[in-house]
């Protein structure tokens, strides 16, 4: 399989080839279609293996809807290195889009209220809802990455807190690394009928099998999906001066050609 057979743009399959990503992972072969049709998702999948991308790709276009339509995004994240590693992905693959996004890693950033996707942990998230500096009431499609990270950063209740202040009636996406009690509830609160997807045990072990450092390397083709090249891409980095993304905080690292689908 390939990009092609997934339903995307061919703005984005541009920004996707242009990048040097030539074949989707497992997770992203999975979970793109189902976005894109509009569908409730629940992944469990692990890292490392394109997750992020796995909904990115498709909520460019989705946003970038050519018939007039009108989303608005909430990601919430775990924390605030998520947040920025998601907006890398966005201000990488959006080039031939017209894309609004605000990245909340810091309560005391100016937040825009016009942006299409708002990224963000939940901590965060409230706090500015508290001090009324964002407005979550036109959201319609809201992505949790990943709710057991939330969970392991004691940050559940307030996801709640914001998940009460959302309309009912939205597309939800949430992915988690693996199953857990405690988070339940919320998911059966957030997910309507949803379709879940897996990435099997054999596919779990290829994500781990990304070289260590001081480890001996695996076989070529145990790691060829998840291999991380330690060249710099020259066109994200310009990309990222010419749009000033990110105000200039951008790890340099989250750069690398081929990081995307080796680093979620």
């Amino acid at each position: 399989m390939n990009f092609n057979d997934l339903g995307l743009s061919e703005k984005t399959l541009k920004a996707i080839d242009e990048f040097g990503i030539k074949e989707p992972t497992t997770v992203q072969a999975d979970v793109i279609p189902s976005i894109l049709q509009g569908k409730d998702v629940f992944t469990i999948a692990p890292q490392r293996c394109g997750k992020t991308t796995s909904y990115v790709f498709p909520l460019i276009d989705i946003i970038s809807c050519e018939q007039g339509c009108k989303n608005n995004i909430l990601i919430i994240t775990p924390d605030s290195e998520q947040s920025v590693v998601v907006s890398d992905r966005l201000a990488i693959f959006n080039k031939y889009h017209e894309i609004n996004e605000a990245t909340i890693k810091d309560k005391d950033e100016d937040i825009d209220n016009e942006a299409n996707v708002i990224i963000g942990s939940p901590e965060l998230l409230v706090e500015l809802v508290n001090e009324n500096r964002i407005d979550l009431a036109k959201i319609n499609i809201l992505v949790v990455d990943d709710i057991n990270l939330i969970k392991k950063n004691k940050q559940l209740d307030n996801l709640e807190k914001i998940l009460e202040l959302l309309p009912a009636e939205k597309q939800n996406i949430v992915y988690t690394n693996r199953r857990s009690k405690e988070t339940q509830g919320i998911l059966d609160k957030i997910l309507k009928a949803p379709e879940e997807i897996k990435i099997d045990k054999n596919k779990e072990q290829e994500a781990a099998q990304t070289p260590q450092k001081n480890e001996k390397k695996p076989a070529k083709k145990a790691q060829s999906r998840c291999k991380t090249p330690e060249i710099q891409d020259k066109e994200a980095l310009e990309l990222m001066k010419k749009y000033n993304s990110f105000n200039g905080k951008t790890p340099r690292f989250l750069l690398n050609a081929g990081v995307i689908v080796a680093n979620e």
